[in-house]
C-alpha cells in the first residue's frame, strides 16, 4: 500500500517531535491496516504503534509497530524505509518482521528459530577487523543531540572502514544481520524502532546490546558481528576529544 502510494505522490505531511521529524498520511494508513489485521487475528493482545495506537491486552503478548521507519526516506523517494512489526512478551521479542518495500525484501525471525530474508537463512559478515568495518548509525531529530552524535562520528571514523547513515533503524539492523553492515549503533530510539530488527540481528548470529555490553535498550543500541562487538564498545567509549589528540 505505501509503495503504491509513494508512486502516486505523498500528501498529508506533518511533523512530530521537531520540524524535521516527518509523518505522512501513509504512516497513519499503514498503522491502521496493521492494527486491524492484528486485532482480527489476536483480539486479546496489546498493541503499541508509533502513530498513536496504545492498547493494553490480556494475553501477555504486545505488538510493537513502526508503519514506516524512515519516513524522511519515504517522503524523498529514497529506498531506505521499512515496515517493522514485532510481537513481544515479558522476555522481549518473540517474532519479528521487517519489510523493505523498495527492494521487496522481507526479513523475519522467531525467538530461537533463526532469521531469514525472503525465506532464506541469513548470517552476519565474517569480518573480524575493526579497521575494515562498515558501520551504520543514525541521528536524533533534535539538533542538540544530533550535534553530539556527529562529534562522535568524527572521533571514531579514522578507526573503521567507513560510516553509513541510511535513515531507518529497522533496516540497519537487518543489514547487520545479513552482512551488508558489520556493525550498527544508535541512541534515542523508540521501542518500535528496534523490536523486530533487534530480534532479527540476534537470531542471525549477531551480538546485540547497549554501549556497555548490557541488554539492548532504545536509548543505546549496538549490533555487530560477534568478533566486532567488544571492539565497538571500546570505540564508542572513547572520549570525543581523543580524535583531535590522535590527529
Amino acid at each position: 500500500m505505501i509503495r503504491e502510494g509513494r508512486r502516486g505522490g505523498v500528501g498529508g505531511i506533518g511533523t512530530k517531535s521537531s520540524a524535521t521529524d516527518m509523518v505522512t498520511e501513509f504512516d497513519h494508513a499503514a498503522e491502521h491496516a496493521i492494527v486491524r489485521r492484528i486485532r482480527d487475528a489476536r483480539p486479546r493482545d496489546g498493541i503499541l504503534g508509533e502513530e498513536g495506537t496504545d492498547t493494553d491486552g490480556t494475553s501477555g503478548v504486545r505488538w510493537l509497530i513502526d508503519p514506516i521507519d524512515g519516513t524522511t526516506n519515504f517522503l524523498y523517494g529514497m529506498a531506505g524505509y521499512a515496515v517493522s512489526v514485532a510481537a513481544a512478551d515479558e522476555r522481549g521479542a518473540i517474532a519479528g518482521a521487517v519489510y523493505l518495500p523498495a527492494t521487496d525484501e522481507l526479513f523475519t525471525a522467531i525467538r530461537g528459530g533463526g532469521a531469514a530474508c525472503n525465506g532464506e537463512p541469513i548470517s552476519p559478515s565474517p569480518n573480524r577487523l575493526l579497521s575494515g568495518a562498515l558501520v551504520g548509525t543514525g541521528f536524533s531529530y533534535l539538533p542538540e543531540r544530533r550535534a553530539a552524535q556527529a562529534a562522535r562520528i568524527a572521533a571514531i571514523i579514522a578507526d573503521i572502514r567507513d560510516i553509513r547513515r541510511m535513515g531507518a533503524a529497522a533496516a540497519d539492523l537487518c543489514y547487520v544481520a545479513c552482512g551488508r553492515l558489520d556493525a550498527y549503533f544508535e541512541q534515542y530510539l523508540s521501542p518500535w524502532d528496534m523490536a523486530a530488527g533487534e530480534l532479527i540481528a540476534r537470531e542471525a548470529g549477531c551480538r546485540v546490546g547497549d554501549f556497555a555490553g548490557g541488554p539492548a535498550r532504545p536509548v543505546e543500541l549496538l549490533a555487530a558481528t560477534p568478533e566486532l562487538f567488544e571492539p565497538m564498545i571500546e570505540l564508542l567509549a572513547r572520549p570525543i576529544g581523543d580524535h583531535a589528540r590522535n590527529t
